[in-house]
């Protein structure tokens, strides 16, 4: 199997490998739609898998029907994955992916610390930048387990597509060549398409930020101001995303890629898109809190990406003003009709500022 590579990666065909001869222990923490897809994938390759997760619901949902009720439902769930409620069982494997919220990466991290070998290689399947610390996940990641290897894994991906066997691509991010290696074999397929980098910081800010201008986009369509705004949002938006990515040492050509303007497309472009969605009912008039009690389980990752983002463009003294204003919308509780006007009224400039 070839490693297929971003426009930007350095990365050379890894030939050294053979499909057949890798069997890769998968553990998955984080019950998820997404650490179920991702667990499905991982079996899908050949991989031997533990899926582990507090959540009981769903640990019973798969044993009794092998299918997760709650955030894929009717997705089959091959009985050879393992389903536990013991997290250490799922670290006692060749690497494991944390597949949960951004804002409870740190306190899993802590939890497996002493459960996880210092040589076992994370994957971080979170989207986000941590409240408070203003830390990308791996950041986060690395402060609490700083001898295990990160990748990152992002893309345009919605997880039922990918969990059904839809033709799925996705970037997979990482410094070091062996662990490229493995994650492509653990986890590639037919119809997963990895594609790899070496910029983890890009493939993150890509990942977060487009969560932010999907909630924006959700609005403009709330609102009924047509198309054409949409496509101005995504656009304007995408500039953001480079600013805040050059500013924390990322490259513009990951951006180019399925973790930038592939999961910004995504995510901008489909009711699917939980960020999206909320977005709709925030510009129909609908308040942050009765849309969230009606969404139940699902994370909306734009909300808490909002206030981060504004804040750690304030700190590099960039001009975000689109992700500043999602910001003051949804946790400053700004007039939404005022903060548009404001954003309507901005000076005339070149585009490539």
């Amino acid at each position: 199997m070839s490693v297929i590579k971003e426009s930007n990666s350095i990365i050379p065909e890894a030939q050294s490998l053979k499909p057949e001869a890798q069997h890769y222990r998968v553990g998955v923490i984080g019950g998820g739609a997404w650490g179920t897809a991702l667990a499905i994938l991982a079996n899908r390759a050949g991989s031997e898998v533990t899926l582990g997760t507090r959540n009981t619901n769903v640990i019973q949902s798969i044993l009794e029907r092998r299918s997760n009720e709650a955030y894929l439902p009717s997705i089959f769930i091959d009985p050879d994955i393992k389903v536990t409620d013991k997290l250490g069982e799922a670290c006692q494997n060749h690497l494991v992916i944390l597949a949960v919220p951004s804002h409870i990466l740190r306190s899993v991290c802590i939890t497996i610390s002493d459960m996880l070998a210092p040589d076992v290689p994370i994957v971080l399947a979170s989207k986000g930048i941590e409240r408070g610390s203003l830390m990308l996940m791996s950041e986060v990641a690395q402060s609490i387990l700083p001898r295990n290897p990160i990748a990152i894994i992002s893309g345009p991906n919605f997880a039922d597509e990918a969990a059904r066997g839809l033709p799925t691509a996705t970037t997979i991010a990482c410094a070091d060549h062996a662990l490229w290696d493995m994650l492509i074999y653990a986890l590639g397929g037919y119809l997963f398409r990895p594609y790899l980098t070496a910029d983890i910081i890009g493939t993150q800010i890509g990942g977060a930020v487009k969560n932010v201008i999907a909630i924006a986009c959700g609005i403009a369509i709330g609102k009924n101001f047509g198309e054409n705004a949409r496509a101005a949002l995504v656009t304007r938006g995408f500039a953001e995303i480079v600013r805040l990515t050059i500013a924390k040492g990322g490259k513009y050509e990951t951006l180019m890629g399925l973790s930038g303007l592939g999961d910004l497309i995504l995510t901008c472009g489909s009711a699917k898109s939980r960020n999206m969605s909320f977005g709709i009912a925030i510009g129909q008039g609908r308040s942050k809190e009765e849309i969230l009690t009606g969404r139940g389980r699902s994370a909306t990752e734009g909300i808490v990406a909002a206030e981060s983002i504004s804040k750690l463009a304030k700190k590099f003294s960039l001009s975000m003003p689109i992700c500043d204003a999602v910001y003051r919308i949804l946790h400053e509780h700004a007039p939404m009709d005022a903060v548009i006007a404001e954003l309507l009224e901005r000076p005339f400039v070149c585009e490539g500022k």
